[in-house]
């Protein structure tokens, strides 16, 4: 039986900031339309984090039964490892995936009635990323539905649930937000490319192969120095954004020098505070240059 511990460690919390700073940036973008509202906020925060551990529990879960997951060199699998039957896993998938969408129809009752529309269409996509009979996470388009999902709709989701509307300031923060938690995807994908080819998980890295990959994954590091760049037609502020360059700097060494294995899990964690940082900072400045 797994301990608590370890089923902390099966929602995987070095994945928490892909679901923290979309929400850090999208009420900094309402703020910068005068329409942050905290308690929103707080609700957008639930359904992003409890959709993550969601998502986690069930990619443990749908691995887990298909045997991807039986060689590995990442974090802590549950059902991989033996440590929890598939069905419990899955109850904490399923359960997790209830308050998200418990959080999400209160924010859509208060919002917009069309947005649980969007929610059940989010909770669909986390189930099919690996579950289902032909999982979008085994055809190359998990990092795709990370940036649509984690970036645009967290992102402007967020916005527009606070400010009422939405525009090309929040546009800018989900293209550096997606474009960060795909980062994270790329280099969890780039450190089990030898495992994946073998369960016949065809990722994007897999697609791609070892040095395109690091070409992708440094890419995305890329936008976000951009967008802060472009943010700062709003406001001079934003240049506050830059103070994540060093946080990805740090992120892309071992990916830059050739890392195997375990040497790109910290890879995970150092991406994940590269994008708290920037969406902190960036958001900061939107509030700051909108006048409060």
């Amino acid at each position: 039986m797994a301990s608590v511990a370890q089923w902390v460690e099966g929602a995987r919390p070095r994945t928490l900031p892909n679901a923290i700073a979309p929400v850090i940036a999208g009420t900094g973008a309402g703020a910068w339309l005068d329409g942050a509202v905290w308690w929103k906020a707080l609700l957008a925060l639930v359904v992003a984090v409890a959709m993550i551990i969601g998502v986690n529990y069930a990619n443990d879960y749908s691995d887990g039964i298909r045997g991807t997951d039986d060689v590995r060199a990442g974090p802590l699998r549950l059902v991989g490892s033996r440590l929890a039957t598939p069905r419990s896993v899955l109850t904490a998938a399923v359960t997790s995936f209830g308050v998200a969408a418990a959080a999400g129809l209160a924010l859509a009752i208060v919002s917009q009635p069309w947005l649980i529309v969007v929610g059940g269409v989010c909770i669909a996509g986390a189930w099919l990323y690996t579950g289902g009979s032909k999982p979008y996470g085994y055809l190359g388009l998990g990092e795709v539905a990370v940036f649509v999902f984690f970036g645009l709709v967290a992102v402007l989701g967020t916005q527009f649930t606070q400010a009422g509307r939405v525009d090309w300031v929040g546009l800018a923060l989900a293209a550096g937000i997606g474009s960060l938690s795909s980062a994270v995807l790329v280099a969890n994908n780039l450190r089990d490319i030898p495992t994946d080819k073998e369960a016949e998980k065809i990722t994007l890295a897999v697609r791609l192969g070892d040095v395109r990959t690091r070409l992708l994954y440094q890419g995305l590091l890329a936008v976000p120095l951009l967008m802060t760049l472009l943010l700062t037609i709003a406001t001079p502020w934003c240049a506050f954004g830059l103070v994540a360059a060093p946080l990805g700097w740090r992120a892309a060494q071992p990916v830059r020098t050739g890392g195997l294995g375990r040497d790109l899990i910290p890879v995970l964690r150092d991406t994940g505070l590269t994008m708290l940082v920037w969406s902190v900072a960036v958001s900061l400045a939107l509030w700051l240059g909108s006048g409060h």
